[in-house]
């Protein structure tokens, strides 16, 4: 069986590499100069550093096994973090049950209220009674409007923009789910994991095994369009590099790019009553790119890894710490910081250049740190991902489309797919493999 792959990041790969191993051919192709898609790196400082931050959870097995299967799970560190809030003009100690208990600009009553909640909604496995609520609600209700307005609508507001008061409470369940997940066996402490060869080696190296295996893997390589006859995918036509645009014959495709992408690369959908509920669902889902400036410095900006910006006037959501988590010396010896944000691509933001935006963001810093100065930065760098976000509002189960397109053999696996957890390289390579499957045993 031929099968075409659409996209060489994390689900792309991932199916790439079950197929080849179950002895099919898999040709990924990546539009990119590089695999990984937002788990991609460069180089800094004599390493590889990653152009989005990312890290694992202990509960990402699907990840952590692959690197097992491809024989990098060595690599794999789980280390503490330190995680911070930034409120009032001032970084709070915000990773555990005590932090909250000290986080004065809230009543004890209400602290003690958001401890509670916290405690119970981390024990709730039924994630389906909050799809129909949304965060905003279920926030005010039981953790008081003081909680919601100090805590959580500026991280919705810094998330999500405009849809801030339109984000299901499933969302935010997964997030607590997550925190409880990670942290290990009689530790308070969240430990995250990071493979310390990076997750670009990583992506390279499950490349390379699909290669061994018999596919092929091209880079800087476009897709022009699925070739569909008669309702049925046959085919890509793609431009490599140097070469004239080609068509490749396939027994299926799988397209890993967002949805608005997707139905950019397919002919018209045939007038059947499920293909017209199937394009509603892939054009009902917004999206929010991820905007990320990352500054390499002298020294460390502050003790914490992760850092919430809970103020509305910042012009940015998160502060990542990578090397107050990860060994510096990786990086020879240098500070790494990443600023993040999630966009419109309509916005001032979105379209400032690097120099623009770092002028943008200096003087918010000095209020952060006010110790900080222009010449700490020795080098800075800008990253731009669109389609990075997509926005789950409530009942968002009902409005995910499946894998299985309305067009025969043409398979669809992007980030909108994920639920109930939020987007992840983890849920990605599960949703990969999974797409796999449903391939060979469609075409059995």
């Amino acid at each position: 069986m031929r099968v075409g792959i659409i996209g060489g990041g994390a689900a792309g790969l991932a199916a790439a590499y079950d197929l080849t191993k179950a002895g099919h051919y898999a040709q990924v192709f990546e539009q990119a100069p590089f695999l990984g898609g937002q788990a991609s790196t460069f180089p800094v400082g004599g390493g590889r550093l990653e152009r989005g931050y990312h890290h694992l959870f202990v509960s990402d097995t699907d990840i952590t096994d692959l690197m097992v299967e491809i024989g990098l799970g060595e690599e794999m560190a789980w280390l503490e973090s330190k995680v911070g809030l930034y409120h009032g003009g001032k970084v709070w100690d915000f990773g555990t049950p005590i932090d909250l208990l000290r986080f004065s600009p809230l009543s004890l009553l209400d602290r003690l209220r958001v401890g509670a909640f916290t405690f119970w909604l981390q024990k709730q496995s039924n994630w389906r009674k909050y799809e129909h609520l949304t965060a905003r609600d279920w926030l005010i209700r039981w953790m008081g409007k003081s909680a919601y307005q100090v805590i959580w609508e500026p991280v919705l507001r810094g998330k999500f923009g405009e849809y801030f008061d339109r984000i299901s409470m499933t969302w935010i369940w997964g997030k607590f789910r997550l925190r409880v997940s990670s942290r290990g066996k009689g530790s308070r402490k969240e430990l995250l994991g990071y493979p310390m060869c990076s997750f670009g080696e990583v992506f390279d190296v499950l490349g390379q095994r699909v290669v061994s295996q018999g596919g092929d893997v091209h880079i800087s390589s476009a897709v022009k369009r699925v070739v569909v006859e008669e309702a049925t995918a046959t085919g890509l036509e793609v431009s490599l590099p140097g070469r004239e645009t080609e068509i490749f014959p396939y027994d299926a495709v799988i397209a890993t790019t967002p949805s608005y992408v997707f139905t950019r690369l397919v002919p018209p959908f045939p007038d059947e009553n499920t293909a017209t509920e199937y394009i509603k669902m892939l054009e009902g889902v917004d999206y929010l790119s991820a905007v990320l400036m990352i500054l390499v410095l002298d020294r460390p900006f502050t003790d914490k890894y992760w850092m919430t910006i809970a103020d509305a006037d910042m012009p940015f959501v998160a502060l990542i710490e990578h090397t107050n988590m990860i060994d510096k010396e990786l990086y020879g010896g240098n500070h790494i910081l990443y600023i993040s944000n999630y966009p419109k691509r309509d916005s001032a933001l979105y379209r400032m250049t690097p120099e623009e935006l770092l002028e943008e963001f200096l003087p918010h810093l000095q209020k952060i740190n006010p110790n900080f100065q222009r010449s700490w930065v020795l080098e800075y760098h800008h990253h731009k991902v669109d389609g990075a976000q997509p926005i789950v509002g409530i009942n968002y189960g009902d409005q995910i489309p499946s894998h299985r397109t309305p067009f025969k053999n043409l398979y669809l696996a992007n980030t909108t797919q994920i639920y109930p957890e939020d987007r992840g390289t983890n849920y990605s390579v599960r949703m990969g493999r999974r797409v796999a499957s449903m391939v060979m045993e469609d075409l059995a």
